[in-house]
């Protein structure tokens, strides 16, 4: 089996690393992830990792509490879930390294994009913790950025559902599911793929996402081989 991609930015959403807990981190569900991305790496794939950070504090969630401090926790949050991915990974016996957007030198590296490269030439997966760096800006920007810096093939929008719909499937069992989309489309439908700053920053770099679900792990692999049931943008 060969895959179709060489470099891939996977981006997973601090609540998936929760698993069933809905918060925290469930370890089993990390160890599941990160088998995937072993297979990933063990087929020739190149991958980088971004990791929202959902699963301990949501800024937007915050209340009254100004809105670059409460960012700023997101970000910490983030490096966190960074961390437990690494370790993870290493106990697969996979070389990883996490780097950061915020400069935290006793525990990871900082972010420069040749380093990242140089990594993932290596064989190692990159971990892209505390998003962009700057408040105002959510995960899936920073994962948009973090591709195109590093000229990714794609960005694999792992999500608890199986693609991008014109409505929530949650509320609308009418809900229509789409296969393939214009990154025009999304902005312009207003289609909750990614925030608009994210689907612009993909769109003037020509970066494709694929949106698939993660309830089932081995959907990574497959989606490394060109097979999915989600949606792919491009």
């Amino acid at each position: 089996m060969k895959p179709v991609y060489k470099r891939v930015l996977l981006k997973l959403s601090g609540e998936v690393l929760a698993g069933e807990k809905g918060t925290g981190i469930d370890f089993e569900k990390v160890m599941d992830v990160c088998k995937r991305i072993k297979e990933s790496v063990d087929l020739g794939v190149q991958v980088a990792v971004v990791v929202g950070g959902g699963n301990f504090w949501r800024g937007r969630s915050s209340g009254n509490m100004d809105r670059t401090r409460a960012d700023h926790m997101g970000m910490l949050a983030t490096s966190i879930n960074a961390l437990a991915l690494a370790d993870a990974l290493e106990q697969l016996g996979v070389t990883a390294r996490v780097q950061t957007a915020i400069e935290m030198r006793q525990i990871a590296e900082t972010y420069i994009r040749n380093k990242a490269v140089r990594h993932l030439e290596k064989g190692r997966v990159v971990i892209f913790g505390c998003g962009t760096g700057n408040p105002f800006f959510s995960t899936d920007t920073a994962a948009a950025l973090r591709a195109a810096e590093i000229g990714a093939d794609v960005i694999f929008k792992a999500t608890n559902v199986d693609g991008v719909y014109d409505s929530d499937p949650n509320k609308n069992p009418n809900a229509k599911k789409f296969d393939t989309l214009s990154h025009i489309d999304v902005l312009t439908l207003g289609l909750n793929v990614m925030d608009s700053t994210a689907a612009s920053l993909c769109k003037d770099n020509g970066i494709k996402i694929l949106v698939f679900n993660l309830n089932d792990p081995d959907n990574i692999v497959r989606a490394m081989l060109g097979e999915h049931n989600g949606t792919l943008v491009q």
